[in-house]
């Protein structure tokens, strides 16, 4: 190893860096590529190194616009570095990786390393076999080789964790590629599952994200209906969990037996994020999505007849190849009826290797621009209007860590309300701990947040907050250099901080 080399070691051991794209999958799955690196002796790059580390990995995504771009561009900015650096590694993996195989090494020579969604366990071993063979490997598993949560794990968030309980989908949307890179899905035991809450609970763990790519599909790998429903009731029983959230689910699988679970079920949050994509039942068609405009609004009046205060967000994509004007102004429809506290909008862009992408009736960009202007500033107006109906309602915040850009400035927290709207609230004279939670009042509303300007009514301290304490105190007593957690990805943030799903869902 060289001079330089070593200097970006710490105490001699391999640094790296974890680079995540796209949705909340990767998300999770960066923090298992981070626990394997971590468990094969490798520690985290210190905070703004930008690829400074001996170890650089991509994990992308392949549904987004000019994805590809993105990547290449990331890799021809790291080309030099690592000329200046023959001990530099670095790896691709993730949905673009399973997509263009032996493209990227040949597009980008000087990469190690390119593995699939498929094995991301093999990520250790094929960078050794890289460095010792002195070529690249590329290994791209064409099935699932061991389901993801049997994996070491770096969990980015000491009181909020994911929790995969399925990979994998069986539906086949016109505009999303994901089946053909994820596979078809594939569930979890559930005893396997409540097993790995609990575990995290004994942690300190108090909320949990329940992560499938089509969640509420879980239970068809295992034959029962109803196991989503069960599982949520399942998690109703665990002592020390506060809070319950998933995503994403399809109105397709949107069960009563699911609502049931979801009103009935003290700790699972009044918060459902549940992708429209058109409001057009030509439309939705055309894409594949296997409801119509009226099946969709009867499961938004049954969730909000069962949780009155449920918060409900969305997915929405505008200008899908054939939509007229007609089938846009359905989609405004729906928007008005269903009242959306956020909706993630999407302009719709060709998807290389997806059915719309060969499709007639592509729309112009300009067109496709218009009326998405018109639906944003639409969603924009309705959520202000929903937000400001919080106005005067006292909520518990589970306090954040990282969710307020400008806390420092304005000498507040924030935090999430049980119907995961972001509430910034006044700094209390005594200690508060990301994890803990207040008692607040709100008392101004924003399109997308809420602000608590008065003292707050109660703090209560919980083995969360503990547990972010302990965390915080290792940290800081590690050498500089050893840090944790992944770059730019945040706290396992339920939706609607997140979108969902590559607006796949």
């Amino acid at each position: 190893m060289s001079s330089i080399d070593r200097s970006q070691s710490v105490g001699g051991t391999r640094t790296y860096e974890v680079r995540t794209y796209g949705c909340q999958m990767n998300v999770h799955d960066s923090e298992r590529l981070a626990g394997l690196l971590e468990d094969a002796g490798y520690v985290r790059a210190p905070e703004g190194s930008d690829g400074d580390a001996d170890v650089v990995v991509f994990n992308t995504c392949a549904v987004r616009e000019n994805a590809d771009n993105k990547l290449y561009g990331n890799l021809g900015h790291l080309a030099p570095k690592k000329a200046r650096r023959p001990g530099m590694q670095i790896a691709v993996g993730g949905c673009l990786a399973q997509k263009d195989r032996d493209t990227i090494v040949k597009r980008a020579p000087w990469v190690d390393v390119v593995f699939g969604t498929h094995n991301i366990g093999k990520l250790p071993v094929l960078l050794e076999r890289a460095r010792v063979q002195q070529e690249a490997q590329v290994e791209i598993a064409e099935s699932l080789e061991a389901f993801p949560s049997t994996l070491p794990t770096r969990r980015e968030s000491a009181y909020a964790a994911w929790v995969s309980i399925s990979v994998g989908c069986n539906n086949t949307c016109t505009f999303c590629i994901v089946p053909a890179l994820r596979g078809k899905e594939k569930d979890r035991r559930p005893g396997d599952i409540l097993a790995e809450i609990e575990a995290l609970v004994a942690e300190g763990v108090s909320e949990v994200t329940l992560l499938g790519q089509n969640v509420n599909a879980y239970g068809s790998d295992i034959g029962d209906r109803e196991a989503f429903s069960k599982l949520l009731r399942a998690c109703g029983t665990i002592e020390g969990l506060e809070r319950v959230r998933f995503t994403s689910p399809h109105p397709r699988d949107f069960t009563d037996d699911v609502i049931a679970a979801m009103a009935e079920t003290p700790n699972v949050m009044p918060q459902l994020h549940m992708p429209l994509q058109s409001g057009s039942d030509a439309v939705l068609k055309a894409m594949r999505r296997s409801y119509r405009q009226e099946r969709y609004l009867t499961i938004i009046r049954k969730v909000r007849e069962a949780i009155p205060h449920a918060a409900i967000t969305t997915d929405i994509i505008v200008g899908f190849p054939g939509e007229t004007e007609e089938d846009f102004e359905q989609t405004l429809h729906v928007v008005r009826e269903a009242r959306f506290a956020q909706a993630f909008t999407f302009q719709y862009s060709k998807r290389p290797g997806t059915p719309a992408a060969e499709m007639d009736g592509q729309i112009p960009k300009k067109v496709v621009q218009e009326r998405y202007e018109r639906l944003v500033a639409l969603q924009e107006e309705i959520s202000w209007e929903e937000n400001k109906k919080q106005v005067g309602r006292t909520l518990e915040l589970m306090v954040a860590e990282g969710e307020g850009r400008k806390d420092d400035t304005t000498h507040r927290l924030s935090g999430r309300a049980p119907d995961n709207r972001l509430v910034h609230f006044t700094k209390p004279d005594q200690e508060v701990r990301p994890g803990d939670v207040v008692t607040v009042e709100v008392t101004y509303a924003a399109p997308h947040h809420l602000l608590a300007e008065g003292p707050v009514l109660d703090v209560r301290r919980t083995r969360a907050g503990d547990a972010w304490e302990k965390r915080n105190a290792a940290e800081k007593a590690q050498p500089v250099g050893v840090m944790l957690g992944l770059p730019k990805i945040g706290a396992p943030e339920p939706l609607p901080a997140v979108a969902s799903g590559c607006g796949c869902d």
